[in-house]
């Protein structure tokens, strides 16, 4: 099983093919994550701008090269000296 390269919130630029032409907006932004199970290949949802429903693409219907990526660091550089981020038993709730 692949790992996903984009995550939901994220704007990316699908490649031209028959049903998108080159000339077409093909920006979208990715609204969910799919598994993956099936096919092998990392499958998201998205969105147009201009439309009210979502599509279902796989991970190779985004062109890669007009694609920019935000920089993410990765789980490693997540942890500040070997610590989560996250503490949940620090949130205390009042009585």
């Amino acid at each position: 099983m692949s790992r996903n390269r984009y995550s939901i919130g994220d704007t990316v630029v699908l490649r031209a093919d028959l049903t998108r032409t080159a000339s077409a907006d093909r920006k979208c932004c990715i609204v969910g994550v799919l598994p993956a199970a099936e096919y092998g290949e990392p499958q998201y949802r998205v969105r147009f701008g201009a439309e009210n429903f979502d599509r279902r693409i796989f991970e190779g219907d985004i062109d890669a090269t007009e694609t920019d990526l935000p920089a993410r660091p990765d789980d490693a550089a997540a942890m500040v000296s070997g610590r989560p981020w996250l503490k949940p038993l620090s949130t205390k709730a009042a009585k």
